[in-house]
């Protein structure tokens, strides 16, 4: 099958939506946790978290336009805290409702099961039922006028984990706790190690890890 791009702008918005959605392959699932200033907690569901630099540890995530209340970003810009939280397979559907548009004075915490948790006196609440959680601060905001949307820059503070996953040499073997992946918008898929392989480098063979 093959489509311009002129047939991609004919298709029916959500139709297109979910096509470019889908189009990347498998996503990071993700709940980003944050608290206001009045202290009331909000929680949604985001796959656009990628790994931006490790010195400094940076993570972005790409906002998308401010039409509508956005809760999520409103507190980080606020309060300029926030957590990232890991989706596995035991918490799929209430992690898909907080996407759902509730009003502010709702918790998606309360309103989906989910349990806020706050550790190290952090000021943004963490997901309990999480295996893998970020404590982040805002860095930078960055537009992208193309789209209207904006990709949001924070710094690593803290994170959390099963000593089990972390590896002699840092690696970290998410898949070894059930983390879900993305496929388009509503679609959750488990992950498996199939392999690892060393450091490529050209005169050399990569061997399996």
């Amino acid at each position: 099958m093959h489509l311009t791009l002129e047939d991609i702008r004919q298709l029916e918005k959500r139709h297109r939506a979910n096509l470019i959605n889908s189009i990347t392959g498998v996503k990071s699932a993700n709940l980003i946790g944050t608290r206001n200033k009045e202290c009331n907690t909000n929680l949604s569901v985001v796959s656009s978290v990628v790994h931006l630099g490790s010195n400094p540890a940076l993570i972005g995530y790409i906002q998308r336009p401010r039409g509508v209340e956005r809760h999520t970003f409103e507190n980080i810009i606020s309060t300029k805290k926030y957590t990232i939280n890991s989706i596995n397979s035991a918490i799929t559907y209430p992690a898909h409702k907080t996407s759902a548009r509730y009003p502010r004075e709702k918790s998606e915490f309360e309103e989906t099961g989910l349990t806020p948790e706050w550790l190290n006196d952090f000021y943004a609440p963490f997901v309990k039922e999480s295996n893998i959680k970020i404590a982040m601060e805002l860095v930078e905001v960055i537009p992208i006028p193309m789209n209207d949307t904006e990709l949001v820059v924070g710094k690593v503070l803290e994170i959390y984990f099963p000593s089990a996953i972390y590896k002699t040499d840092g690696h970290l073997a998410v898949y070894e706790t059930g983390t879900v992946g993305i496929s388009g918008l509503d679609t959750y898929l488990s992950t498996e190690k199939i392999a690892r392989y060393s450091y490529a480098k050209p005169d050399e063979p990569i061997i399996e890890i």
